[in-house]
């Protein structure tokens, strides 16, 4: 992601705005340190991670869940955690 500063962005807003409406999202720096992140309004806010490098994209839809099967177990939740977690 592009990293402009107050200067080009007080200077250049027009470009910039439309850099961004186009679908860029861009920081924008202050005296050297990141002080806001510009994204394009009405996308899915998970866009903005995935901008930044703190998201990956999915690889699958959410309809895959579904397929996934509830298995039984003979031991239950209680008794994983009391096991797991020794005597003192």
């Amino acid at each position: 992601m592009e990293t402009v500063t107050h200067r080009e962005m007080r200077n250049r807003s027009g470009e910039i705005l439309r850099r961004v409406e186009a679908g860029e999202s861009l920081q924008v720096s202050n005296n050297g340190r990141l002080a806001a992140l510009i994204i394009p309004v009405g996308g899915d806010p998970l866009d903005g991670l995935v901008a930044r490098g703190e998201a990956r994209p999915a690889r699958t839809g959410a309809d895959t869940l579904t397929a996934i099967t509830r298995a039984a177990s003979p031991v239950s939740s209680r008794e994983l955690l009391e096991g797991s977690r020794g005597r003192w």
